[in-house]
């Protein structure tokens, strides 16, 4: 059985979150027609590695990175119970190993940062038609909570 592993992200894994960062794209814009065409870009990795307040892990399998996410430290808003929370983004795995319960374990890692944190919730974001990405989180334990609206105006 394949060993997958999770550590913090480095400068030096730069090149691969670039690509997956164009993933991640990739994978979202059939479900979001507000992104521009092109490259573009939704990160600045070097601030998600360097920020103290951001946790961003790579999995890896052997010597290959082959998912990631990360963790950041948000304020809640006034009217809530907790005064911060962790939001988690950049969820992204390798399509050769997906399946594997890769994005399982970086979610673990991420959870186990934020409760380090003292964190007592976890928020992310996901497309409401994005049908295998919800089944993932709600397997991880997420549940809906808010549905966001658009309209364009032109």
């Amino acid at each position: 059985m394949e060993q997958i592993t999770i550590r913090t992200a480095t400068i030096n894994d730069l090149d691969t979150l670039f690509r997956f960062e164009q993933g991640v794209i990739t994978a979202e814009r059939p479900f979001d027609v507000t992104i521009k065409d092109g490259h573009v870009n939704y990160y600045d990795i070097v601030h998600l590695i360097e920020a103290p307040h951001i946790e961003i892990v790579v999995a890896e399998s052997g010597s290959e990175i082959i998912g990631c996410g990360y963790a950041r430290i948000e304020d809640g808003r006034i009217y809530l119970k907790h005064k911060q929370h962790a939001y988690l983004g950049f969820m992204y795995v390798d399509p050769a190993h997906r399946g594997k319960g890769v994005n399982k374990l970086v979610i673990e890692a991420l959870t186990k940062w934020a409760i380090s944190q003292n964190m007592t919730e976890l928020r992310l974001d996901v497309y409401d038609e994005n049908a295998v990405a919800l089944r993932a989180y709600e397997k991880a334990g997420f549940s809906k909570h808010l549905v966001e609206m658009r309209k364009g105006l032109n």
